[in-house]
């Protein structure tokens, strides 16, 4: 168990999450500060301020997306030898790529949306998925870059594949989508047995749960705990820890789900740094069975290592 006092709290970064994690840092700063521990905001404007980190007794991560939640950042801390919350290189890699995960989720039965990678012919996509579908980066987080499409046409699959693109420089893939609600689970490691929280369904006043509803105060309702059927949180409670384990994720995690109209439940990601704001989903769910902010965040920071791949 991680007993160091001095830590640095890593947020920012140069990508398209960075305001959100900025926000996330200060909130994780707030909530080290309460519960006794001596912590400073390291702003990361690159890999390379990494260096800066040696200073410190270890790291709480609190990036999203890029190089700060997909691996490289946890390799550079292993390399350093200090201790950093959340889940290693290897695991925080796997989940960051949706693509390869689907898959893994696939061999484990994890249940899914089928999904294709770009380019495929028009006919054909239409013929696997249908004409309504998600089409996304196969990298990044906060719903960048992402359009749900109705009654896809060529021109809005080619603008969708454009602008996912143009977000992140990455490939691009397209799902069939889930008619449904949005719901996710946080998942967390309770002196070593890992157990979903409850499961929180996510209602934006307008639209779908795109950035702006996401992290604007008052554009979603967060109905914690879900109004679902029993079962249908249990199975979603089973996905996420089964999700986590075969990513080979570490301390905590978020699983993102649609629960179809017949009850169904499909994952859609795993978030292995997922946001810690005021407006954050996983402080949520762990307010939801009494855990306080300062004490998630605690819980978290003692299980800081740099031993896990």
């Amino acid at each position: 168990m991680f007993e160091g006092k001095h830590v640095a709290v890593l947020c920012g970064g140069d990508g398209k999450e960075r305001d959100v994690s900025l926000k996330s840092g200060k909130a994780v700063y707030d909530a080290l500060i309460e519960s006794g521990y001596e912590a400073e905001i390291l702003d990361l404007q690159s890999l390379a301020d990494v260096d800066k980190v040696q200073d410190f007794e270890g790291a709480f991560i609190a990036m999203h997306g890029d190089w700060g939640e997909g691996g490289q950042l946890q390799e550079k801390l292993k390399q350093l030898q200090i201790p950093f919350t959340g889940s290693g290189a290897e695991a925080s890699f796997k989940a960051m790529h949706k693509w390869n995960s689907k898959i893994l989720f696939e061999q484990a039965h994890i249940r899914t949306p089928y999904g294709i990678l770009w380019p495929e012919k028009f006919e054909d996509i239409v013929s696997k998925l249908g004409k309504n579908v998600v089409v996304k980066p196969t990298t990044g987080g906060s719903t960048v870059g992402i359009t749900i499409i109705k009654d896809l046409t060529t021109e809005k699959l080619e603008n969708a594949v454009k602008f996912a693109k143009e977000n992140y420089d990455s490939d691009v893939m397209i799902e069939k989508y889930i008619e449904g609600r949005e719901m996710t689970v946080a998942v967390w490691e309770n002196h070593g047995k890992v157990e979903a929280l409850p499961v929180i369904e996510i209602a934006p006043h307008e639209g779908f749960y795109d950035y702006n509803n996401k992290y604007t105060k008052g554009a979603t309702d967060y109905i914690v705990p879900a109004k679902i059927e029993t079962s249908e949180a249990e199975a979603m409670k089973k996905f996420a820890v089964k999700a986590h384990k075969i990513l080979g994720c570490s301390s905590y995690s978020r699983s993102d789900f649609r629960l179809a109209r017949n009850g169904k439940a499909f994952i859609l990601e795993v978030n292995t740094a997922p946001g810690m704001t005021a407006t954050s989903l996983v402080p949520k769910a762990a307010n939801a069975v009494g855990i306080s902010m300062a004490d998630f965040v605690k819980s978290i920071m003692e299980m800081a290592s740099c031993d896990k791949v």
